[in-house]
């Protein structure tokens, strides 16, 4: 049995010379592969022809606490550690890895589980009420879900460059990479080249020695060689062993950020000629979704292209009805207006979500900034024996995450 205190999570970023990291307070990991097996029949026949096996789907969730910082939001979007603030453009073309390094009740390490080349189709920030912790919701598609056990139980990852341009030889110890029981042969699962312009390209395997300039690597008795590279390439390099790396672990208790960010942390604020305060909130969400534009070609099995057409922001505030805040400044006008007409809403709106490292709200941690917001329904309701409530829900198609105040100020 493996309980979830041994059940380590790493996500491993595939843009760009971006390192992996582990998954801090994640609360909940949920994949769900589909083999998309087709049933093959004719006319003339009562029992299946065959099984066509198309390309497999598995979609991965993930629920996280939200603790104030940016960095595994940076990971998701491929960007360097450097980055104070990511936009939804940043999404269009990141792919991570997700695995779990799996330990049974006794201390046995049992295997890897591995969900490699997950592009995000959507996220969500939630305060849910007015004493809840803040969370986060991610959803991820890719194609496939590998198991990795016995001898080739570790999933390993190293970076590495080269010393010059041209062929360069590499050795591979530390662990010493296992075959791969599938392919005849061949030790590593992926070997991506980052070149100093942050361009990422996979290598193809080949059994041989290719000609100069190719786009492949070979891997022989413990030594991985690289053409065409140059002298600032990054080597990024993916297999399987029968252990970890030593002296290193897949996760370690992180006990310097915070353990959860709450409610009481929060500030809303709406702005259109100016910013204001949004009081007797019962609840806010962010919901993003990306309609996805991920191609693949005549010949090939993996996604060759990756690409969004389209993005949503939606916005949705939750308060008890005392006073019509929230209505008038849609409309661009001063407390105490005498009409608010459905009609007259306006489409500029902004919102600020700005989250503090404390109640007092002296110390600024992360924020979340939607501009163009335009309100798109509302829900008024009077429950028997309670306070009337009244949510608005409004759409965008931009939101920028950020660490920096006066970026989310801006």
């Amino acid at each position: 049995m493996i309980h979830s205190s041994n059940y380590d999570p790493r996500c491993y970023p595939w843009n760009g010379d971006v390192a992996p990291i582990q998954i801090d307070r994640l609360q909940d990991l949920t994949a769900t592969p589909t083999p998309n097996r087709e049933k093959i029949r004719e006319i003339g026949r009562s029992t299946i022809v065959d099984w066509r096996q198309r390309i497999p789907s598995t979609t991965v969730t993930a629920r996280q606490l939200e603790y104030g910082t940016l960095n595994f939001w940076r990971k998701v979007a491929n960007v360097a550690d450097s980055e104070t603030s990511i936009d939804l453009d940043d999404f269009k073309t990141s792919m991570i890895d997700i695995v779990g390094y799996k330990t049974d009740d006794n201390g046995t390490f049992l295997g890897s589980v591995w969900y490699p080349k997950l592009r995000t189709s959507g996220f969500g920030i939630t305060i849910g009420d007015t004493q809840a912790n803040i969370e986060r919701n991610f959803s991820f598609i890719g194609e496939d879900e590998i198991l990795l056990q016995g001898d080739n139980k570790y999933f390993n990852y190293k970076r590495g460059t080269v010393s010059g341009s041209g062929v360069q030889a590499v050795t591979m110890e530390n662990p010493t990479p296992v075959a791969d029981p599938d392919n005849s042969g061949q030790y590593l699962f992926r070997v991506l080249r980052v070149v100093a312009n942050g361009t990422t390209t996979e290598l193809t395997y080949s059994l041989t020695e290719p000609t100069s300039g190719s786009n492949t690597y070979t891997y022989s008795g413990g030594t991985l060689t690289v053409y065409a590279s140059a002298a600032t390439d990054i080597y990024k390099v993916y297999y399987s062993a029968g252990s970890y790396m030593t002296g290193e672990t897949p996760f370690t208790n992180n006990d310097t950020d915070a353990s959860t960010l709450v409610a009481e942390n929060a500030s809303i604020y709406l702005y259109v000629s100016a910013d204001n305060y949004v009081y007797r909130l019962q609840s806010v969400s962010i919901d993003v979704s990306f309609d996805r534009s991920d191609y693949y070609e005549i010949g090939n099995k993996e996604v060759v292209q990756r690409g969004i057409n389209d993005k949503t922001v939606r916005v949705t505030l939750g308060r008890i009805l005392e006073a019509y805040t929230v209505e008038e400044v849609l409309r661009g006008k001063a407390a105490g207006y005498g009409k608010i007409s459905v009609r007259e809403y306006l489409d500029t709106t902004t919102l600020r979500i700005k989250l503090y490292g404390n109640s007092a709200k002296t110390s600024f941690n992360i924020g979340y900034k939607s501009t163009g917001l335009a309100p798109t329904s509302f829900d008024a309701s009077v429950p028997l024996n309670a306070y009337a409530q009244r949510n608005v829900t409004l759409e965008s198609d931009n939101l920028t995450i950020s660490n920096s105040e006066s970026t989310i100020n801006a």
